[in-house]
């Protein structure tokens, strides 16, 4: 991870429409979504949306596939995981204390299967 890959992520993110679309992807992982599903949702004229799901897969922040007539959009997650630890390395200075309530913060909000099966 870059400079530049970190901050073409935040500036494609960095706008309501975009930032909206990636945080729907995400909630509908791993299945994805259509664009009509995505215009519709959210309320966004689909030629809209088409521009904004461009700079998001520029920035690598999602994926499509084409299944027949439907193209499937789904969100990059290994690659937002990659910004994030980009982003927060050595946010502590070597004092993990300092970060700590960060950490928590950042837990996942639903428990994997591993915690749940135990």
């Amino acid at each position: 991870m870059t400079n530049e890959e970190c901050i073409i992520a935040f500036a494609a993110l960095a706008q309501s429409t975009r930032l909206e679309t990636f945080r729907l992807l995400v909630a509908n992982e791993p299945k994805g979504l259509s664009a009509g599903n995505i215009a519709d949702t959210l309320a966004i004229p689909h030629n809209t949306l088409s521009t904004h799901l461009s700079i998001l897969a520029r920035a690598q922040l999602v994926s499509s596939k084409r299944y027949s007539r439907t193209v499937i959009y789904r969100a990059n997650l290994t690659h937002i995981k990659l910004i994030m630890s980009f982003f927060l390395t050595d946010c502590c200075g070597g004092k993990p204390e300092v970060c700590a309530s960060l950490l928590t913060t950042l837990s996942p909000c639903c428990p994997s299967k591993e915690n749940i099966d135990g």
